[in-house]
């Protein structure tokens, strides 16, 4: 009798295998994996495919920011605004910053205040780069980073849910509020649109929700993101001043200590812990593409070609 020859996956013989005995079924054995038998692991579960990188879907996106933007703000402004602790907590804030010589805010603020053009175009910024950055890193992210995009994304939104745990823990005046020192309110002093928390639209806002700040937590994942990302140097540059920025604004319109913004670099590194734990590695480390489907990742270790 002749060689027998078994037909490959692409359809070509391979000469020398021996033909399967009469009734027996061929047998096929795993590259990666003993057979199966006790204590052998099984095939990838769902938990395995669902720390897998997909590619993010644009209407499920823009539905998941909003939804998850809207019980944000309304878990952040149902915190109930306890003015009385808020207030103490801000006077314990600034004299613990005295303590240590670095109480600077009051001597921004004055400072900065004295240049209309420039205080008022830090009102503006504070009201709107916030949300329009962060938005444009995200549609960023989604269209030239699809494989980072999920494990990012999921640093930010870990970074605003542990920074509602703080507000309610925490209640906190801005300097602005505080009865006992001279802090310039610069949205109400300059009539200008600047914050959500000041002037005709503060009974939209809880006041007292400024530790830790999402202004520095939201401007560092931003300037961080592209820093590790970009590969134009100027952008890079760009990305580690958005957030240095951000910290001059929130001190010279006197919405925030310093030391929120040290609570907001807490709440990132938490994020940042979390999509590590979950990915098994930071966002920037993963594969800019989404890695194709393949049988492996949905069903287990493939079988061997024969």
């Amino acid at each position: 009798m002749g060689e027998a020859t078994v037909t490959t996956r692409e359809g070509r013989e391979a000469p020398g295998a021996k033909a399967p005995a009469a009734g027996a079924e061929p047998s096929v054995t795993a590259p990666d994996a003993a057979p199966p038998g006790p204590g052998s692991p099984a095939p990838a579960s769902g938990w395995r495919r669902w720390r897998t990188p997909r590619r993010p879907r644009i209407w499920f996106e823009i539905l998941l920011i909003a939804i998850s933007y809207w019980t944000y703000s309304l878990i952040r402004n149902a915190v109930p605004e306890q003015k009385a602790q808020a207030l103490r907590n801000a006077d314990w804030i600034w004299h613990a910053e005295q303590s240590v010589g670095l109480a600077f805010e009051k001597t921004v603020n004055h400072a900065v205040d004295s240049v209309t053009w420039l205080i008022v175009g830090m009102n503006y910024y504070y009201a709107t780069l916030h949300f329009i950055v962060t938005i444009g890193v995200l549609v960023w992210l989604y269209r030239w980073h699809p494989g980072r995009y999920a494990a990012t994304r999921l640093v930010l939104f870990s970074t605003t849910g542990i920074a509602l745990l703080g507000y309610y823990l925490y209640p906190l005046a801005p300097p602005r509020l505080m009865t006992s020192e001279k802090f310039i309110d610069t949205v109400l002093v300059h009539h200008t649109w600047g914050s959500m928390a000041s002037g005709n639209l503060k009974n939209m806002s809880n006041q007292y929700a400024a530790m830790p700040s999402m202004h520095i937590g939201w401007s560092l994942w931003c300037g961080l993101t592209v820093f590790a990302l970009a590969r134009a140097p100027w952008a890079r540059i760009l990305g580690l001043l958005y957030p240095t920025a951000t910290l001059v604004v929130i001190v010279a319109t006197a919405n925030h200590f310093w030391l929120d913004a040290v609570g907001g670099a807490a709440c990132l590194a938490f994020g940042y812990s979390l999509a590590y734990v979950w990915y098994g590695r930071l966002p920037h480390r993963l594969d800019r593409q989404v890695p194709a489907a393949t049988p492996a990742l949905l069903s287990g270790p493939r079988p061997r070609r024969i």
